[in-house]
């Protein structure tokens, strides 16, 4: 088998928010073909772009209504042609989003199926009749409220695991299974490299429908015991990987949050469905149970290091991982990783980077984390896009918080903090556009942009584009195994990654302080500050040695 994947430098877009060219204060497909110049110059060679398919927008983007067409507002189907070919001129490659636990309820299957409820389309989706006169099961639905949703003048109800406008496929279907893989082949022959595939593990739901244990106000159950991992989606993966994944040379990655290591298997490695996946139980180390984000974790850098090295030691057993600080699903890394805002700069920017980048997997860099973007600070819940900090911020009210309280946890947890519009330089709106965005702005894009970080040195930008090029320089990076280094101070993440070739060590202080840490020795490949001292390391000073 050819993993090409493994030696892939990846760059997650979000379409929406990346470069308007069309002068509507949303970001458009020509405005990444314009950008390309400067991805490569970063030096990453994969774009996992955000959907951009025909869509509602209601969760933006992810809520499909053809899975065959552009939405008009980032341009046209020969646009994405154009980019993919441009791309390809540079060595950059292109995956897409796959979204196939749901549909818009407004693609045609179910309109269709709501319509018509002796349409073959309607068991291309979950429909179950009431009980007791109530919801079919008491489940809490990942935006809250119920999974259910009435369907009009009928005694039926839909089941969504996310919004109600997000209707789940029935994969029990066998032709709706088809459907989805005449798709996903037509999409790989058009000449994409591949996938990150979205929500994948809630697609096989537990058959019973039985209610679950309240644990909550509102007298619901979180869902995801009976709709996420469930027994038996193996046989769904199995399925696909023979009619479509296999008969390509392409990537998939798997978005699969609550995934158990021992459960890894059936997702990657030898036997698995998908060529990597994100690992989530060292990236949601604080928050409670059940992605609720007012349950709020204390933590410390060595509860966080053990949940790191967790990971990497099961996965390296297995297969191949996909490493990453931030996504659009995810807060911007420096504020969630570095509690005080005073140790906000570019020494923790570049050691966070050093921290994630240098891990055994293929590296995701996000859109802005190169330039070192920062949380935003809304100050009321009306000014949120985003569906699930809408969901949560009700969630908090109805166990209690004040709305101060509430406010705070979705400020600090949004999906909106990695959407605000990309920052290229210190114009009016950040050079993303000329008119005002689809989402309020950051106000600090003056202080951190593209065009100030370019040809800066010391820039966070310019310390990126440097650990790119080691890590194509160096197959150890690459192919080397992952090992944790011991004896070390509690606020130390250290590891190295070790082949035939040798070894390199990477070594992150999380603390505003110098620390006296056991000696390395070797020659310093990369280093955020000027200099490096041997035994010790300076206020969040990242190092690499070989």
């Amino acid at each position: 088998m050819n993993e090409w994947w493994k030696n892939e430098i990846a760059y997650q877009i979000y379409p929406r928010s990346f470069k308007d060219t069309n002068h509507d204060g949303v970001g458009d497909i020509k405005g990444i073909t314009e950008k390309l110049d400067y991805l490569e110059n970063l030096g990453v060679t994969l774009l996992w772009l955000c959907p951009i398919y025909k869509s509602p927008m209601d969760d933006n983007g992810y809520d499909i209504s053809d899975y065959y067409d552009i939405n008009p507002e980032f341009g046209t189907m020969q646009d994405l042609e154009e980019l993919i070919q441009e791309a390809k001129k540079k060595n950059i490659k292109i995956i897409m989003d796959l979204v196939i636990n749901h549909t818009s309820d407004e693609h045609p299957w179910f309109k269709e199926a709501i319509a018509n409820p002796d349409s073959p389309y309607r068991d291309y989706y979950i429909f179950k009749s009431a009980k007791d006169n109530k919801e079919p099961t008491n489940w809490r639905s990942v935006f809250g409220g119920s999974v259910w949703k009435k369907v009009e003048g009928t005694n039926d109800y839909y089941f969504h695991a996310f919004s109600q406008r997000q209707p789940d496929l029935n994969w029990e279907n066998p032709q709706m299974r088809q459907d989805l893989y005449k798709m996903i082949n037509w999409w790989l022959e058009k000449g994409i490299a591949g996938f990150r595939v979205d929500a994948i593990n809630f697609i096989k739901k537990d058959q019973c429908y039985q209610d679950g244990p309240v644990d909550g106000t509102d007298g619901l159950s979180a869902c995801f015991a009976f709709s996420r991992n469930q027994p038996g989606i193996e046989k769904f993966f199995e399925e696909m990987k023979r009619e479509t994944f296999a008969k390509h040379n392409c990537m998939t990655v798997a978005e699969a949050v609550g995934v158990n290591y021992p459960d890894l298997g059936i997702f990657i490695g030898e036997q698995g469905c998908f060529s990597m996946m994100f690992d989530f139980n060292y990236s949601n180390f604080d928050i409670g149970e059940d992605e609720e984000w007012f349950k709020r974790k204390t933590w410390t850098p060595k509860e966080y290091r053990e949940l790191l090295f967790t990971g990497q030691r099961e996965i390296q057993k297995i297969g191949w991982v996909a490493s990453f600080l931030e996504n659009h699903d995810q807060p911007r890394s420096i504020d969630k990783l570095i509690v005080n805002e005073e140790d906000r700069n570019y020494y923790s920017k570049t050691m966070l980077a050093g921290m994630f980048f240098n891990l055994r997997g293929t590296p995701f860099i996000y859109q802005g984390q190169e330039i070192g973007m920062v949380n935003f600070t809304r100050q009321s819940i009306d000014e949120f896009n985003d569906i699930g900090s809408i969901g949560q911020y009700q969630r908090a009210i109805e166990e209690g918080y004040s709305k101060e309280e509430a406010l705070h946890f979705v400020n600090l947890r949004s999906r909106d903090n990695t959407r605000t519009p990309m920052h290229w330089d210190d114009s009016e709106y950040a050079g993303f556009s000329d008119v005002k965005p689809w989402i309020k702005m950051m106000d600090n894009y003056k202080e951190i942009n593209v065009a100030k970080q370019l040809n800066n040195e010391p820039s966070v930008f310019q310390f990126y584009k440097k650990m790119i090029a080691l890590r194509k320089a160096e197959s150890i990076l690459v192919e080397g195994d992952f090992e944790e280094i011991l004896e070390m101070p509690d606020d130390v993440i250290a590891y190295s990654r070790e082949s035939a070739e040798g070894k390199i060590s990477c070594l992150c202080n999380f603390s505003p302080n110098i620390l006296k840490i056991r000696e390395i020795k070797g020659s310093v490949l990369l280093n955020n500050y000027t200099e490096y001292q041997l035994g010790e390391l300076k206020p969040f000073q990242f190092v690499m040695i070989k």
